[in-house]
This record gives structure tokens, sequence and C-alpha cells, in this order.
């Protein structure tokens, strides 16, 4: 009896916090307005708040023109004080927790500020709203008869000048609250574990004789870990280890690719997907419909959301505030959180597919497009085009990433292409016409410069051999947790060592 009276307790004390979402989805103007308020107010005897003001600055207009828009770059002196000690430079209460940015592949890594504030106002408080809203949409839900498998960062934390730093997951495991970790498998000890292929392993001994009622984490990695289940257990699918699982909560890519793959691990059609909007800077959208991928954005965790349009990205980068938006149009965030992030650029694209309530979608990454002429392929474009192709041909894709080749002489540009299949299209070439056919569905300017060879010629699509991808980042001691492949880019570095590793 005990395990359903704390199933219904747990569930009735999440589901009073809907009251709480109730009132900034009727008032989100008025929400974020206080938001900025209280950060401004809390934050004006900092180094940063003298510098700007913050005491006299009464209305968002004033913010706007006084802060400027920064980026990891421009603030990286003022984080790297901080861990070496100093406080109050931009946030007044003290700072030890650093996460270790890896929502990139290159070798330079980012230290976001992760103060107590934004443990306890963000992070923790995202994750019992992700909870409320999946049981306020699943009145019958048995989440807390079992445990919520949990794949997090594989690095340690590391203490440096009395400060902390390590993956984002490893901080907000650390400092977990006791509820959290006791409905939690596999354990804090396993959680933490560095290396990515023994931490499996212990992942899977531990977890496979738990009830697992849910599973967190991010789709690439979670694939692995559970076809990794289902070859240890010789069991056909998820639902014979598990059989009361009934919700994956994921976030960190794109979902689109994996999908089919995951509904054949789990083929229950009763069985629920939540995605999330989470990064080392803050917790931004939730799910908050069985039935529909857009996400809810979150506009009482402390953080005040501004956004620039795509179109004039780079153009002295005007920003407007949640009041100002519009639905179908690409921005880029900038974030102001109670970490000490001012109007902060986060490198993320997004599209509003609703402003009553303000609902978005990821589009990607400012970085992380094909833009070198005039395409503008984002990495939106890239996954629905994707998706349609593998239904087409019957394929399955575990990992690509995509780069320009470069106009020479008179020889015209093009895409090239590396993807490493789970199931491989039976023929390369009409997957890379019905791919370039989606591509040009999907986006007029990409349609634009395909017309008759103008600038463009066919994409190029290469064939990985098995694991290259995780051989590739293995190599960068980039495996397992929040670390992604690059889709999208600019210029020929990451493809240019992937196809060398094929070749290889």
């Amino acid at each position: 009896m005990a395990i359903p009276l704390f199933n219904s307790i747990a569930s009735w004390l999440l589901r009073k916090r809907y009251h709480q979402i109730e009132l900034f989805l009727k008032y989100p103007l008025d929400v974020q307005d206080e938001v900025l308020r209280k950060l401004l107010d809390f934050s004006k005897d900092t180094m940063i708040g003298k510098q700007y003001g913050y005491q006299d600055l009464p209305k968002y207009e004033e913010f706007r023109n006084r802060v400027p828009i920064v980026t990891y770059e421009d603030i990286a002196p003022m984080i790297e004080r901080t861990r070496r000690g100093e406080q109050n430079l931009f946030w007044p209460t003290s700072i030890k927790w650093f996460a270790k940015s890896s929502g990139t592949t290159n070798a330079k890594s980012k230290f976001i500020p992760v103060s107590g504030e934004a443990l306890e106002d963000c992070h923790y408080k995202s994750s019992k709203d992700l909870l409320c809203l999946y049981l306020n949409n699943n009145e019958n839900s048995q989440l807390f008869t079992g445990k919520s498998l949990r794949l997090g960062g594989s690095k340690e934390l590391y203490e440096d000048n009395g400060t902390f730093f390590g993956d984002l997951s490893a901080i907000l495991i650390d400092n977990m609250p006791l509820w959290a970790e006791y409905s939690s498998t596999p354990s804090n000890k396993v959680s933490l574990m560095t290396e990515w292929e023994s931490k499996l392993e212990a992942i899977i001994e531990e977890s496979i004789r738990e009830n697992v009622t849910s599973l967190a984490g991010v789709p690439s990695w979670m694939l692995v870990l559970l076809n990794q289940v289902l070859e240890k257990t010789g069991k056909n699918h998820l639902f014979e280890v598990w059989e009361n699982l009934e919700v994956y909560f994921h976030g960190g890519v794109s979902f689109t690719p994996y999908k089919n793959q995951y509904k054949n691990l789990l083929p229950r059609k009763k069985f629920n997907y939540y995605e999330t909007y989470n990064a080392s800077e803050g917790f931004f959208g939730i799910q908050d419909q069985n039935s529909s991928d857009e996400l809810l954005l979150m506009l009482d965790y402390g953080i005040f959301y501004e956004f620039i349009p795509m179109d004039a990205y780079g153009e002295g980068d005007k920003a407007i505030p949640l009041w100002e938006v519009e639905t179908g149009v690409n921005y880029a965030m900038v974030i102001t959180t109670n970490a000490g992030l001012w109007r902060y650029k986060i490198g993320d694209t997004i599209r509003f597919t609703s402003k009553d309530p303000y609902r978005i979608k990821i589009t990607g990454r400012t970085k992380h497009h094909i833009n070198v002429f005039g395409e503008e392929l984002i990495i939106e474009n890239a996954e629905e085009a994707l998706k349609q192709v593998c239904l087409k041909t019957d394929a399955e894709i575990m990992d690509y990433t995509a780069a320009p080749i470069f106009m020479a002489g008179k020889e015209k540009g093009a895409h090239e292409w590396i993807i490493e299949f789970r199931k491989s299209p039976k023929d390369i070439a009409y997957f890379t016409e019905m791919l370039d056919n989606a591509l040009k569905s999907l986006n007029s300017d990409y349609e634009a410069k395909r017309y008759n060879n103008i600038t463009l010629n066919m994409p190029q699509v290469h064939v990985a051999k098995e694991n290259l991808f995780h051989q590739w980042l293995k190599s960068k001691n980039k495996l397992g947790g929040q670390h992604k492949i690059p889709r999208l880019s600019n210029d020929r570095d990451c493809i240019e060592e992937l196809l060398q590793m094929n070749r290889g």
C-alpha cells in the first residue's frame, strides 16, 4: 500500500503547482515584466548593476537601450574572475557552480554560472513542472509507483579555486533533493561515473531489476542504452523488461530522426513522449500536451526573454520582448537569468507557433546552419526532410552531419552529407534524390539555388561505417551525456575529419 499511497500524494502535490502555471498562462506579459524588475532590483549592487545603473531602469526600453547584448566571449573574463573566487560581479549571491557546456563539439569549453536561485527556481522547479504538466494530462498515471531511468552526463565534478564545474546534469544530481533521488535510477554513484562505456553497463545492471515507469535523457544516447538493455536481456521490446513504462521525457537534440526507432522499441500506442527545452543556461520550455510536440515557454523561472529576428541577425542585433513577437518567424533567443547572464545570446533559434499561450518549436542553432550560397538551410529543414525520406525509403538514421562543398573555379557548390544508418536504404542514389526534393519543398531559398543547378549541384551523400560518429566523439573525449554531433556547419572542419575516419 505504501507505493500507491506515495504515488497519490506525489501526484496531488505536483498538480497543485498547475494553478501557478495558469497564472502566467493568463498574464504572460505581466509575469515577464515582474521577472525583469526583480532581477534588476536584486542585482543593482553588483559590479555590472552599478555599471549600467540597474537602480534606475524603470522600464524595459531603458533596459534595452542601456544594457548591451552579449556573447559568451564578451563575458568570459568576468566569469573567469568568479571562478577564481571573486563574487558580486554579475550576481549578488555566491556562485560556486559552473556548468561546463557541452552544447558543441568544439575543444573550447564554456563555463556557465549556476546560482543557487537558478538551481531552485529554474532547474528543479522545471523538473517538478514537467511532472505536473504530464500528470495534469494523464490523470490515471502510475508514474510514482516506479522509478525514472535517467541518463545524464558522464563527467565528474572538478574543484578549482573553491568553485566546482562539470556537466549540468552532474551538478543537478549532486544537489538533487531526496525525493528526486528516491524516485530515480541508477544511483548517484553510477550516474556520476566518468567512463561512458563502463557507465552504460552499470546503469543496465542496476536498472533492469527496477520497476521503471519513465525514461529521461538525450534521444541519441538513450537509444544506445535501450538497445543494449534489449541485447543484455534478450527481450524483443522494452515493455518485456519494464511492463509499467509509460513516458519518455527527452530533450537536447531533435527527436525527429529517432522517432520511428523508439516506436519499434516501445510498441504501445498509449506510450507518451514529452519534449523539454533545457540547456546549461536554464530551462525554457516543456511540452504541455500529449498529442503535440510544441513547447510551452515557461515564464516564471527567473528568466527574462528577448528575441532577434534571424533575417536581421548580426546587423546590430536589436532584440524585441515577448510582447512584440510574431508566429512563424525564426528568432535567435536572448536571455537574462537568475544566474547573472544579462542579455545573453544563447545560440539557439526558435519559432513561435502560438501566442495564447506562448508556445514554441526549436528550429536550430545560430551557428549550426548552412548559408554559404544564400540557401539558409536550418536544422528544422534538415530534420523534417530526413524524416520524410526515411519513410519513403524504409531507412533509419543514427547520426548525420552536413557541410558545404565550396565553389572552385567553374565548379558549382553543393552540400555534402555523411549519414550513419541503423537501417540503410536499398538505393543511396534514390535516397539522395528524395532528400534533395524534400529540402526543395521545405526551403524556398534552397530550391532557388538548386533550380537548374544555378548555384548548387545535387547533394552528395556518404554512408558512414558503423559507429563512425561514436568513434569520432570518443576521439575527442566527448562520449555520453549532452554531447552532440554538429548537424549543419558552414565550414568543413567536422566533415573532413569524419570522412577521413570513414576511409580509414
